[in-house]
């Protein structure tokens, strides 16, 4: 794959340089103004998260039609709505976003039908708040009347999205996984916070005249506090919003106009040649040396569904040895490359 001029991930030149582009280049109906909080202690890039976002990002291998739909959602400051069978590196190609440009550990909102946008945006322990104060009255402390509004901080935090807009100079990935698992409503929901970039927290924001501003953990950290003001949120940077879809539902028109669409194909030849030789650690020679695995794995997937994470098992099984007997290479096939849709084992 050959970087293009205009692209800023995986673009040539400098990381600093990229992500200079990437906060200049805005366009004019995309600009947030929040003020980022100076002593919010953000995850570092020698946290095991950020270790972990830079372990799996860099083994993606994403190809020219990736790169540009990336680039085309970076430059608009939309969300990118990648579509595609599972086990295609939907998820992955968000690790490989904060990877390449070094935007800090990759936020992740798994979507389930219980879901909600207050999931996303914050939690609100109500239940534990009324815990402590049962146990303020059995030893006979007076209730904290007095700041309201501080009392109730410990008990509200971030959640994903809530800590992905939060006010940065250097935007944060937002993995959403699998949302066409979600409710029928939380797309639509979704629309005002990601066209305002801005949310509340109507908990706190009742108690604003007695307590403006309060500090409350992220879902980063429960410990890493970030100030609120008034109970509301605004973005300074629009983060990088990834969403994954299965295809197991369509999305209302309103919400697709805002997004922009990728759908990743099943990785040919090449690119899973690619795939084992950087997931695997392997040289060139070394990665060549399973390419008849791979023609096996491609004629496999003819007749149902593979992910390639399968063909990555076989692969790290041949390399330690296993199933050293030609003779019984269909039954290694069959045990390690068992299809996800269509017939059985052959």
């Amino acid at each position: 794959m050959t970087a293009e001029d205009w692209w800023i991930y995986r673009g040539s030149g400098p990381r600093d340089e990229r992500r200079s582009r990437l906060a200049t280049e805005c366009p004019p109906w995309r600009t947030f103004d929040g003020e980022p909080d100076p002593e919010y202690d953000f995850p570092d890039h020698e946290s095991p998260a950020w270790e972990e976002t830079f372990r799996r990002g860099s083994d993606h291998v994403p190809d020219t039609a990736e790169a540009n739909a990336v680039n085309t959602a970076l430059y608009l400051r939309r969300p990118l709505l990648v579509t595609g069978k599972p086990g295609v590196g939907k998820s992955s190609l968000a690790y490989s976003i904060a990877a390449d440009l070094g935007l800090g550990p990759v936020l992740h909102w798994p979507i389930t039908s219980r879901s909600t946008l207050r999931d996303g945006l914050y939690q609100y322990d109500a239940i534990g708040r009324l815990h402590e104060a049962n146990l303020r009255n059995l030893r006979g402390q007076s209730p904290k009347s007095d700041n309201e509004g501080a009392s109730i901080a410990p008990y509200v935090r971030l959640g994903p999205l809530g800590t992905a807009l939060l006010p940065r100079l250097q935007p944060r990935v937002l993995l959403v996984d699998e949302i066409d698992k979600s409710d029928i409503d939380l797309p639509g929901d979704l629309l005002t916070a990601f066209e305002e970039g801005a949310y509340d927290i109507p908990e706190l924001a009742r108690l604003a005249g007695q307590a403006p501003q309060v500090q409350i953990g992220t879902h980063d950290d429960p410990e890493a506090l970030i100030r609120v003001q008034r109970g509301s949120v605004r973005c300074r940077s629009f983060p990088v919003i990834v969403l994954t879809s299965n295809g197991e539902r369509d999305f209302p028109p309103p919400f697709l106009r805002r997004c922009i669409r990728l759908h990743m194909e099943p990785p040919g030849e090449e690119k899973l040649v690619q795939i084992v030789r950087r997931r695997l650690r392997l040289d060139a020679a070394e990665a060549n040396q399973h390419r008849k695995l791979v023609e096996q794995f491609l004629r496999r997937r003819l007749d149902g569904d593979l992910a390639t994470d399968q063909l990555l098992n076989a692969v790290q099984l041949r390399l330690r040895g296993a199933w050293p007997d030609t003779a019984g290479e269909a039954e290694f096939l069959d045990a390690v490359l068992q299809r996800l849709t269509g017939p059985g084992p052959s």
